[in-house]
């Protein structure tokens, strides 16, 4: 009986170390699989850290999210003010602008001590100065700390050495809203020789000497809306303050910061609808092109166009086509979206324009037709060479005279005025199609009013609402001076008493009504018993009935007996 007991005892013993290796096992693979779930858990419910003890964790009920170290990497866009009405310091009296618009760009990488971020960025104000050269901006270089936790935000005057690059610099070289503002403001608003003598001359050099720039800012998270999507944009409110080195008081009054985050997605979206924008516009322009060649298809027609209207235009799509070349190259991340509406406007501009330049050249020169292919190259140089010369001359204008850009604009914008002078001189019937005249003067007001209309354009160009409604006004009025002159006569607001004697196509003429004459177009008789506008006489004396003349006088300007030249009808 002792043996069977021992049995017995062991055999328990050994099933209890069995179901206890198997309690064990399940626990440790448990935990195996559950701890990095719990490793992902929100801060606020994790254990603190040994430098966590001064930390004040909390959730703030007016947060969106759980309590997390907010990453404030990115672009600011606000405004600035004076707390007090003025600048009260007499130190650097250029501070006459009581408020303006600032863009404030910010990198923020992490430091060993937890709840610390090191900020890096630039800080620019815009409307700052008013002196004799209009310095109207200031960028300043900032360094400081974010303390996530309390969501302050400190900062001073970067003390680097001047032109290295760190790596703030490599951010906002890569920044599409940074480089597409400098670009735009390069291109509309102020040239690059312009802004190194502002850097140069510019009071805020003197400031850094003496004095101790310092900003506070509070850092809030904003909702999001529709326009935004999911991603997290913040507010930055803080005050900027000046104490003097020199004990000497500030060197200008607290200045209070206002400004809220860019949403880079939306800014590529905003782009991207530019650009798609821009495309359809051409596409549209070459229809309407192609409406208006089948429309002036005879040498007749074409010779009525007015070639510096065309010329005017293609130089317009030409300068087009480089500014957003230029903005594809110089935004990378962009490149296709703006690559795409530069191949459209060079499409239309070198094929579409430029053929139809070509077709008004030939059609204006008849008589050098014969001369052979040298001569006809000879001419084609000459076109080419002043087309281009016009093109780059045109750009060096623009630079030179960049602070009259919106007038140049109002100017290069008149592209209808030759073709209504053509039409006075010449008395043209019909050259364009009302498709073509009103389709073009539409087309060529989507870009411009974009760029100086829209609110809210991606450029960062300020809305110029006078300059818009003038545009508007100019455009419009050429355009209806047009088609007035496509249906009521190409000299209707001319008075009869200032207009040239013009050749009568029903004159009286001296002819025997015994002898037969025959139209030598639909090759049938004219009744010339009867004064009627059934005949038309040319200045050679052929006579011909007034709908086949008509009709040939729109294919060719000349008799189709004797080949002389024939006045407008």
């Amino acid at each position: 009986m002792g043996l069977v007991e021992s049995l017995d005892f062991y055999r328990l013993k050994r099933v209890n170390l069995r179901f206890s290796s198997r309690i064990c096992f399940g626990l440790w693979l448990a935990f195996a699989v559950f701890h990095p779930v719990l490793g992902l858990r929100p801060l606020r419910e994790r254990s603190q850290s040994w430098g966590d003890e001064w930390l004040f964790v909390r959730k703030d009920e007016s947060e969106l999210g759980p309590f997390s170290a907010w990453n404030i990497t990115g672009t600011y866009r606000g405004s600035w003010r004076f707390l007090d009405s003025t600048n009260s310091s007499s130190r650097f009296p250029d501070f006459k602008k009581s408020n303006g618009n600032s863009v404030l760009e910010l990198i923020s990488t992490p430091t060993k001590i937890t709840g610390v971020h090191y900020v890096q960025g630039v800080l620019i104000f815009h409307d700052v100065y008013d002196n004799e050269r209009e310095a109207g901006g200031a960028q300043i270089r900032i360094e400081g700390v974010y303390i996530w936790p309390f969501r302050q935000l400190r900062l001073v005057t970067y003390s680097g050495k001047e032109g290295e690059f760190g790596q703030e610099d490599d951010y906002i070289l890569s920044n599409p809203y940074h480089l597409l503002g400098v670009f735009s403001s390069q291109v509309f608003q102020e040239s690059p020789r312009d802004k190194i003598w502002k850097r140069k001359h510019s009071p805020i050099y003197e400031m850094e000497k003496h004095c101790n720039i310092e900003i506070a800012a509070q850092i809030s998270h904003m909702s999001s809306t529709q326009n935004d999507g999911d991603h997290d944009r913040y507010h930055l409110e803080g005050l900027m303050e000046s104490p003097s080195v020199d004990d000497d008081g500030d060197c200008f009054s607290p200045i209070a910061l206002n400004a809220t985050s860019v949403n880079i997605e939306v800014y590529y979206n905003k782009a991207v609808n530019y650009t798609l924008m821009v495309t359809f516009v051409s596409f549209l322009q070459v229809l309407l092109l192609i409406r208006q060649m089948e429309h002036s298809n005879t040498q007749s027609g074409a010779a009525k166009v007015s070639i510096l209207m065309i010329g005017q235009q293609a130089i317009m799509d030409a300068y087009l086509c480089l500014l957003h070349l230029t903005a594809g190259i110089l935004v990378e991340s962009l490149f296709n979206a703006f690559a795409t509406a530069a191949f459209f406007k060079f499409v239309v501009f070198s094929i579409f324009e430029m053929r139809y330049l070509l077709a008004i050249w030939k059609a204006s020169r008849p008589m050098n037709n014969g001369e052979g292919w040298e001569a006809m190259r000879r001419e084609l140089s000459v076109l080419y060479s002043r087309f281009y010369g016009i093109l780059l001359g045109g750009i060096l204008i623009t630079y030179e005279f960049h602070k009259f850009l919106r007038l140049i604009l109002l100017l290069m914008h008149s592209f209808w005025i030759p073709q209504i002078v053509t039409n006075v001189v010449r008395d043209s019937r019909k050259p364009l199609h009302p498709h073509y005249i009103i389709g073009m003067t539409v087309t060529r007001l989507a870009i411009p009013l974009y760029v100086f209309g829209c609110p809210h354009n991606f450029m960062r160009i300020a809305p110029d609402k006078n300059w818009c409604i003038c545009l508007g006004i100019f455009m419009g009025f050429q355009a209806s001076i047009l088609l007035l002159q496509h249906y009521l006569g190409s000299r209707w607001f001319i008075p009869r008493q200032i207009l040239p004697e013009k050749y009568s196509y029903y004159r009286r003429f001296d002819q025997d009504p015994n002898h037969a004459t025959d139209c030598v177009i639909c090759m049938t008789s004219i009744d010339l018993t009867q004064r009627s506008n059934d005949c038309m006489v040319t200045p050679c004396d052929h006579f011909f009935h007034s709908g086949c003349l008509q009709r040939w006088m729109d294919i060719k300007m000349e008799c189709p007996t004797c080949r002389r030249p024939l006045p407008p009808a």
